[in-house]
């Protein structure tokens, strides 16, 4: 039997480019969407996917993420004088939200490199791994769908959606066919990157398969050094 999926991989170690200048002094994964900083919807879609330990990859300049899952005692003491209770329970609930670590990428060498550097902490299990950048709203939270797969299928799960037109060279494609039990799964059988894919690879049903917009992913152990390959499972996540 295949072990549980309890650790989460954030990778927010990088620049943040895209947003400038906002994201000059403020990290990118603590620009607010409506009242939380959008790595909060990433760390509590974790936990409510059952996740128990969450490996935050940070980089320099981005000690305002780890200030925020901490206790901030000065504040708490104020709302608790102030009478603000309902402030305190949130700024408390917010710190006690999970078992949060971090670990330092010190140069920004992409997003393979940034899950390389939690692997010490991970180990040898499988584990998840959740790009901030995307919130995907759903009643049963994308990355639960995503493990309930992981431990029907056992192979590796990517979260993707599907992208035709001339968009389809801005994101990485995948190939594959479609499951025979379940039609938002497709069984993939080859990957291309965001700065080849112009080439655009096809499924079986002639539509691309994009697998780095929905930012969801949950990897299976790495059983290479045992001459095993999995399978890789991508699941449509339009309909999560």
């Amino acid at each position: 039997m295949s072990k549980r999926v309890r650790k989460a991989v954030v990778p927010a170690g990088g620049l943040g480019t895209r947003f400038l200048p906002a994201t000059k002094v403020i990290p990118k994964e603590m620009l607010a969407l409506v009242d939380k900083p959008i790595i909060q919807y990433g760390v509590e879609e974790a936990i409510a996917s059952g996740i128990e330990h969450i490996i935050i990859v940070t980089g320099r300049g981005k000690g305002a993420m780890e200030d925020h899952f901490d206790i901030s005692y000065e504040l708490d003491a104020t709302l608790e004088r102030k009478g603000k209770d309902e402030l305190l329970a949130l700024s408390r609930r917010i710190s006690s939200l999970a078992r949060i670590s971090y670990v330092r990428q010190k140069e920004p060498l992409g997003l393979g490199h940034a899950v390389l550097c939690a692997k010490d902490m991970v180990g040898d299990e499988p584990f998840a791994v959740i790009l901030p950048d995307d919130v995907i709203d759903a009643e049963t939270p994308c990355l639960k769908q995503m493990i309930d797969v992981f431990n029907d299928k056992g192979g590796s799960v990517i979260a993707t959606q599907t992208i035709e037109g001339p968009a389809i060279s801005a994101y990485g494609v995948l190939a594959g066919s479609q499951d025979p039990d379940n039609w938002r799964i497709y069984n993939c059988t080859g990957m291309v990157e965001a700065e080849v894919c112009g080439c655009a690879v096809k499924t079986g049903h002639h539509r691309p398969l994009c697998a780095h917009s929905a930012g969801l992913r949950v990897i299976g152990t790495d059983d290479s050094r045992r001459g095993r390959r999995d399978t890789a499972y991508r699941w449509d996540s339009r309909f999560a």
